[in-house]
């Protein structure tokens, strides 16, 4: 009976044995969640109030990443200043790049912003494209179709399910986008100024008109001359909108706002960025909303 009992315990636990999936940012925990269901158990590796280019490699995320059979990033070089020391020192063959239990979405996405070379100059530009796709939410069903793919690939027996699973959270997805896209079609024009090269997905997703930034290029901190320039072209072009994320200061901000009479508008860059956005639906209705209203 011991021997028949333990037998049952072992296969009901290899059954059901769950997936170990790390992702680097909230937005692709929740895909694989409701991608994977149950059958997955996600870490994620950075919170959405900090920077995502910057992350503290923590021992922490050492010890998570040692664990995992797969490890799903953004890419596009968005994580390339924090995530190869953590692989380094996890020494997780599995999800080391190249390995089987590595993904890098950035495959699944066109990448706009493409510079046509790169230098010092030119501050932190990404010379594979912008890596913020995630902001547009058409983009996010490729993302989750290729990480169903993915986890059917390591976990064949339960592919019927992925599958599934995926086409649920498409179609789901497919009418939030309609419905945003009609609910804020007077959206399309609107003129917008942001603080870093963050919200172009979504600005393109809307049809809106970027007129410029307050970083003078990316990663490099507005200076008097840029910002007095940028107030006076906002102020020809009648921009009343500025497009702030929570991780950057909002001195600069608030300053070219009393200067122009325009709002600022504190964006999510990702899920649980701000209050009220735990969920994709939440995230990508509370874009629309803070861009468009």
């Amino acid at each position: 009976m011991i021997k028949i009992l333990t037998l049952t315990t072992l296969l009901t636990t290899a059954i059901f044995a769950q997936l170990n999936v790390a992702t680097t940012y909230n937005y692709l925990a929740e895909v694989t969640k409701r991608v994977g269901g149950d059958l997955v158990k996600v870490d994620v590796l950075a919170s959405p109030k900090l920077d995502p280019h910057f992350i503290t490699p923590k021992p922490s995320l050492i010890a998570k990443l040692r664990r995992e059979d797969l490890l799903i990033i953004n890419g596009a070089q968005l994580e390339i200043g924090w995530i190869p020391p953590l692989l380094r020192s996890a020494n997780n063959s599995k999800i080391q790049n190249g390995g089987s239990g590595f993904l890098d979405v950035s495959r699944a996405v066109t990448l706009i912003d493409k510079p046509a070379n790169v230098s010092r100059s030119m501050g932190d530009v990404h010379p594979d494209g912008n890596p913020h796709f995630a902001l547009n939410i058409d983009n996010i069903i490729p993302i989750a179709e290729l990480i169903s793919m993915k986890l059917s690939q390591l976990d064949p027996n339960n592919q019927a399910t992925y599958s599934k699973n995926f086409e649920e959270f498409k179609g789901k997805m497919e009418e939030l986008s309609s419905k945003l896209k009609k609910e804020y079609a007077s959206c399309e024009g609107k003129k917008v100024v942001q603080y870093h090269e963050l919200f172009n997905y979504a600005i393109e997703f809307y049809g809106m008109k970027k007129v410029g930034n307050i970083e003078p290029f990316p990663g490099i901190s507005p200076s008097s001359k840029h910002t007095f320039e940028l107030i006076k072209t906002m102020k020809e072009q009648n921009v009343k909108t500025i497009l702030q994320d929570v991780y950057h200061e909002k001195k600069t901000a608030n300053f070219i706002a009393n200067k122009t009479g325009a709002e600022v508008k504190v964006i999510p860059h990702d899920v649980g960025a701000v209050e009220g956005t735990d969920t994709l639906e939440d995230f990508y209705t509370t874009i629309g909303k803070e861009l468009c209203q």
